[in-house]
């Protein structure tokens, strides 16, 4: 069985952590080099830092805020926010960055992908999709569908979300970040239908993200598709820790990696 990640994520704003509910009413959450030292000594995979103003604003994201985790951090970190173009992506990079996140620029103008992934390689890009229930749709064939949303939420656009991942992975996505819109900071568990619907539809990995209040709503996303799992509001509110998940998912016979 492949090692599954566990994936502490910062959306930062203004060089603070923040976390809301259906990415609304956002609350200060911490500072971002202090929860990325201590989630890589709770034995985190991976980070990923958002910068949830970027796109809104018309930037890139923060770089100091990015050199700064580096700083403090020796796992892999994703950033994402306000990537538009190759100098955005390279200034992220150079900043510290592993790997690049892009969402509402790829949707704008999907041959994005293609020119980040030629320049910088596959591995380098994940596409972050954020996915909202269509509901009438669901409700009269009575199979779920999605939108994909852009904007930091407030772009809902006619865009089916597994067609469009399947799309973004022929284009150049190494790897897609799966946010549930309607399950994000409910604590309510992932989506799973969504995260089976787009593990099928593609052969990269998935990162299952929106709505995890424990370590059993992980399993449950890596027993419908996933290959990694992200969480914010539980790590930042203390309600658990990365090691106790990894002890918990360790026990249910998923293969994660120990922390020493």
């Amino acid at each position: 069985m492949p090692t599954v990640r566990v994936i502490p994520c910062l959306d930062v704003r203004d060089g603070r952590v923040v976390k809301g509910v259906k990415f609304m009413n956002l609350r200060d959450a911490g500072s971002p080099v202090e929860q990325a030292a201590l989630y890589e000594s709770q034995g985190a995979d991976e980070l990923v830092m958002l910068d949830v103003s970027a796109t809104k604003e018309g930037r890139r994201a923060a770089l100091a805020t990015v050199e700064s985790i580096r700083r403090v951090l020796s796992i892999p970190l994703t950033v994402g926010g306000g990537v538009r173009t190759l100098e955005d992506a390279s200034a992220m990079l150079s900043a510290g960055a592993d790997k690049i996140g892009v969402n509402t620029a790829a949707v704008n103008d999907p041959q994005l992908l293609t020119t980040l992934a030629n320049r910088f390689g596959v591995q380098c890009i994940v596409l972050a999709i954020d996915a909202i229930a269509n509901r009438s749709s669901s409700s009269l064939s009575r199979q779920p569908t999605w939108n994909v949303v852009i904007r930091s939420g407030e772009d809902r656009r006619p865009l089916d979300v597994v067609s469009w991942a399947s799309q973004a992975t022929r284009l150049g996505a190494g790897e897609i970040l799966l946010t549930s819109v309607d399950r994000d900071g409910t604590q309510a568990g992932y989506d799973l239908d969504l995260i089976t619907a787009v593990s099928d539809a593609v052969r990269v990995p998935v990162i299952a993200s929106g709505g995890a209040a424990h370590a059993g709503h992980m399993i449950e996303a890596i027993t419908s598709g996933a290959d990694a799992v992200l969480a914010a509001s539980i790590f930042h509110d203390g309600i658990t820790s990365v090691h106790a998940v990894k002890s918990l998912m360790d026990r249910a016979g998923i293969c994660v990696r120990t922390h020493t």
